[in-house]
């Protein structure tokens, strides 16, 4: 190795060790869902707080990603005993003719006034080939409704949580993969104006090649009362994609990249703050689902790593995070494929 480029690996080095240990002290709570399940994999964790101080996490888990034995399994924070409780499948694949397909990439979201709290999942053999499907619970996911599948070409937030706008409105993120050739990543956005009762959806928002992009994240950059929203996520060019909206997403502009924001065609979650800030959380190099990283922002295009999550060898993927009612973050993700990691975050110290 030249010594110039001996001297910029040094300099990459030493500064990403100071950008994710800029904030340690923001890190409160760093522990596994579950250490032993009846399964060996898992993966795409989701987490909500369906009343304040009150946490629920869901992830798919079997044999392996793809296999019909994946169900959808969900646990629920034990505040008295500051654990949380053994993973129960809610949901599978099963059909009335007994086959089975697996599930995948459950989304929970609970909508304003009291209504059920509700979980959207995929059934399907592949991206290609899945379906949506939903189940309410009353109850704060304690127990759950029958499954009902939502109507053809209606997947469901694809991977991160839907968002509720001043009038009620449910916009969900979500996206395709085709199997044209070449095939095809697309994102859009599904609408409903009843709770979920009946949905609309949008264009694409993108050809699907030029730059393939899946799985938005919405944030609100005037805030939760603002028409203007924005649009982050995953792609295959090696960084993650932004598209806005001026009219509360009813139409979107141009999808683009984010120079500076690497992204190894890997999940990526992010969330709105209260004081104003966004945070994302994502993998931020090129290829590799290692590290694990929290950056922030004020005008969702520059982003600063602040929180390095997990740096050793291994996958680290596909984020969820959330601000709860007592203002902290909380975020899930995929240890290994082999466990559900929770950690919790002060935001006022990133």
């Amino acid at each position: 190795m030249r010594p110039s480029s001996l001297l910029f690996l040094l300099f990459w080095i030493a500064g990403a060790a100071v950008a994710g240990a800029a904030s340690p002290a923001a890190l409160l709570t760093h522990e596994f869902v579950y250490e032993k399940a009846s399964y060996p994999s898992c993966h795409a964790s989701t987490i909500v707080e369906p009343a304040p101080g009150q946490l629920v996490a869901a992830w798919f888990g079997g044999t392996a990603e793809k296999n019909p034995d994946v169900g959808i399994w969900v646990s629920h924070y034990d505040r008295a005993a500051k654990r949380w409780t053994p993973g129960v499948e809610v949901a599978n694949g099963v059909q009335r003719d007994g086959k089975r397909h697996p599930t995948w990439n459950p989304v929970l979201f609970q909508p304003r006034g009291g209504a059920p709290l509700m979980l959207f999942y995929k059934v399907g053999p592949s991206p290609q080939t899945w379906w949506g499907e939903v189940r309410t619970s009353t109850d704060g996911g304690r127990s759950w409704s029958a499954a009902r599948r939502l109507p053809d070409g209606i997947y469901g937030p694809i991977k991160n949580k839907p968002v509720q706008l001043p009038d009620g409105t449910i916009l969900s993120p979500t996206s395709d993969e085709t199997d044209e050739r070449p095939s095809k990543w697309r994102i859009y956005f599904e609408r409903s104006t009843d709770g979920g009762a009946t949905w609309t959806k949008t264009p694409f928002f993108n050809d699907g090649v030029a730059i393939g992009a899946i799985q938005p994240s919405i944030l609100f950059p005037d805030g939760p009362s603002g028409s203007r929203l924005q649009a982050v996520g995953r792609t295959r060019q090696g960084k993650v994609f932004t598209i806005s909206s001026t009219d509360a997403g009813k139409t979107w502009g141009a999808i683009a990249l984010l120079d500076g924001v690497p992204n190894p065609n890997s999940g990526t979650d992010a969330v709105t703050l209260r004081d104003g800030r966004h945070v994302l959380v994502y993998n931020p190099v090129p290829k590799g689902r290692t590290p694990l990283v929290v950056a922030v922002s004020r005008d969702g295009r520059e982003w600063q790593q602040c929180l390095t999550l997990e740096d050793q060898p291994g996958e680290y993927s596909y984020p969820a995070v959330i601000q709860t009612a007592d203002g902290r973050l909380h975020v899930t993700y995929t240890w290994k494929r082999q466990r559900i990691r929770h950690a919790v975050i002060d935001p006022a110290k990133l």
